[in-house]
């Protein structure tokens, strides 16, 4: 199975040259800043030019892997609600990018509720714009992406210790890449108050706290499931600090402070 891109020319430039030369501009602020080893990391998914400083914040400061774990939402109501694509290859603009069968493999035999399907990750953006940062930074990797299209806690819970369990057996590291954007569509004063109080708990690494106050307090942020998931899975990895790389909302670019999402890049060791 070769996937297409989704969304090149639209959130992220279609042109290679361009492409290349963008995401290296997005990581020029991380030159010369000393790489840390995470277990985990969590990093927005908009149009570059919105988002794309928040997550290349994250992964240039990190020392990155061959082998990923992208965990994201299902925007869109079709498919699968935990769909994992196990073999082949997912195209951009910079080339192929290799699935990892083995950790797939090793995943589905862990939690077997996981679900082989490419209709839930056809059009989905939230992993695909992960890719070209990785093409430039971690040349030869393999990942393997699951989309979540359920809020469900206990589910989520149980996915992220079979996350755990399937990482620690792995002779090679395997980073966790969380995609989520966080409060959308409220005025700049409101998403910064409600997207703190999202961050705070995903700071201590606390999944409970962080499902209960996005369903209290209201906050529109997407990828909430991929949150909770990767916090489970890194605590039982032993993970014992996380550290906000950079915040930011869609008003920093485009002026309009009425109706913003806000983007947070998320470090985990």
């Amino acid at each position: 199975m070769v996937r297409q891109p989704a969304v090149a020319g639209r959130f992220y430039p279609r042109d290679p040259h361009e492409l290349h030369r963008q995401v290296t501009s997005l990581l020029a602020g991380s030159t010369g800043q000393t790489k840390r080893a995470a277990i985990a990391c969590v990093v927005p998914h908009a149009g570059y030019m919105y988002s794309g400083h928040v997550a290349g914040a994250v992964y240039g400061r990190l020392e990155l892997p061959k082998r990923f774990l992208l965990l994201g939402p299902r925007h869109y109501p079709y498919g699968e609600l935990l769909a994992i694509n196990s073999e082949g290859s997912w195209l951009t603009p910079l080339g192929s990018a290799q699935l990892d069968a083995e950790l797939a493999a090793a995943l589905k035999q862990a939690f077997p509720a996981l679900r082989e399907d490419t209709l839930a990750h056809r059009d989905e953006h939230s992993l695909e714009v992960q890719l070209p940062f990785l093409q430039v930074l971690a040349t030869g990797f393999r990942f393997t992406p699951i989309v979540l299209g359920t809020v469900h806690f206990p589910t989520l819970v149980e996915l992220g210790r079979a996350i755990a369990r399937v990482v620690q057996q792995q002779a090679e590291p395997v980073l966790i890449v969380a995609s989520t954007d966080m409060n959308h569509y409220e005025p700049d004063d409101v998403t910064r108050a409600k997207d703190a109080r999202a961050i705070e708990p995903m700071l201590r690494l606390d999944p409970a706290a962080l499902y209960d106050t996005v369903r209290r307090e209201e906050i529109s942020m997407c990828g909430i499931a991929a949150a909770v998931v990767m916090c489970t899975a890194a605590r039982e990895l032993g993970a014992t600090r996380a550290e906000l790389v950079r915040y930011a909302t869609s008003g920093d670019v485009s002026g309009d402070r009425d109706a913003v999402v806000g983007y947070a890049g998320l470090t985990v060791e």
